[in-house]
């Protein structure tokens, strides 16, 4: 799986993600899924992968860009309904 994202970034003619983003954006997908609805999913990443694009553009890092719309994702979930 990973050897086949890295292959697709690299078509797509962007870096490969790092460990801690694949992780972060796996959980912010799981958490949209379960705590939101499954079929939003792929929109949701959408929305990500162009908000992180755009900040990209306006000057940001990508590792900013993605921290801040992490953020932002996170603060729009309903709570988790998992014991803590």
């Amino acid at each position: 799986m990973d050897a086949w994202i890295d292959r697709l970034a690299e078509a797509l003619g962007e870096e490969p993600l790092t460990q801690d983003q694949t992780t972060r954006l796996l959980r912010a997908s799981r958490d949209v899924a379960h705590r939101v609805e499954r079929k939003l999913t792929p929109l949701a990443a959408f929305l990500i992968g162009s908000a992180v694009g755009g900040n990209v553009a306006r000057g940001a890092s990508r590792a900013d860009a993605l921290q801040a719309t992490l953020e932002t994702v996170g603060g729009l979930l309903p709570p988790s309904h998992e014991a803590t």
